[in-house]
């Protein structure tokens, strides 16, 4: 996303003013430090390599913003797993599509038929797992959305135009979304909105000013890094840092070509797009 900075509402500057009285009223209770994942995309190896780093120093739970399944070649164990360690998870458009929820002709082709695949392979308890999830959900004065504010399920905030309206429709100081697969920091920053890229070791300091973080993918990077990816969270301190650990991308490349699915779904893993 560029880094112009564009003029502020005076709707978000009014948000602005009410943002750190909300994030300081809401860290009285609930999880502190949060390890927040997004789209693993049934890549089971790339999982397992976060969850194990995030282990080395515990949060007080682990959010994640959605798609467990799709692309990847490990549904069931992928989603087992997050269901046994995510205090928090919504459900992403790939999720919905795998689970009849939307139309998989509104997928991109390689998409919709590894969709179709998981929907042969998806057990009955990772599918009644998915069905209880939302594509939003609001906690510790936080906003969580799959993909944005303005539409949580298909929506990607890739543009200052998106970025713009996702903090007009909501006055919330620390907005979480995930669906790009691509680690960002947008901010209203002294009035002014700018940002980016956020590649590995980004910190952000959340008191002061109103942000809206993507994560990145755990499971299908797409910002040019391969490296698995999540984001740590101190909502005590007001602290954010942009992770990245790699993991053995030929293992889950293997594993998609034995299932016979689309090759480039193995190819772009190593190049992380």
């Amino acid at each position: 996303m560029p880094g112009t900075l564009v003029r502020q509402s005076r709707a978000a500057a009014t948000s602005q003013t009410r943002a750190t009285a909300v994030i300081v009223a809401t860290r009285q209770a609930g999880p502190v430090r949060v390890a927040l994942i997004s789209d693993i995309h049934a890549n089971l190896h790339a999982l397992e390599a976060v969850l194990e780093a995030i282990d080395e120093e515990p949060p007080d739970a682990i959010w994640c913003l959605g798609d467990l399944v799709g692309y990847g070649p490990r549904p069931n164990e992928a989603t087992a797993l997050v269901q046994e360690r995510a205090a928090l998870c919504l459900v992403g458009n790939h999720d919905l599509g795998v689970l009849g929820r939307l139309d998989l002709d509104e997928f991109a082709p390689d998409a919709a038929e590894s969709a179709r695949w998981t929907q042969t392979v998806l057990r009955d308890d990772a599918r009644a797992y998915l069905e209880t999830l939302s594509p939003q959900a609001k906690t510790e004065g936080v906003e969580l959305y799959h993909a944005s504010p303005r539409d949580p399920v298909w929506e990607y905030v890739l543009t200052e135009e998106v970025a713009r309206d996702s903090f007009e429709v909501t006055e919330a100081p620390l907005i979480l979304v995930g669906h790009s697969h691509i680690a960002l920091a947008i901010g209203l920053v002294e009035g002014h909105l700018g940002g980016g890229l956020a590649p590995e070791g980004t910190e952000i300091d959340l008191e002061d000013d109103r942000w809206l973080l993507n994560p990145g993918s755990v499971g299908q990077p797409r910002d040019g890094d391969p490296r698995a990816a999540w984001l740590e969270l101190d909502l005590g301190a007001g602290r954010a840092r942009f992770r990245r650990i790699p993991y053995p991308v030929e293992r889950t490349q293997a594993e998609i070509r034995e299932r016979g699915l689309p090759d480039a779904l193995a190819e772009r893993l190593a190049n992380g797009v």
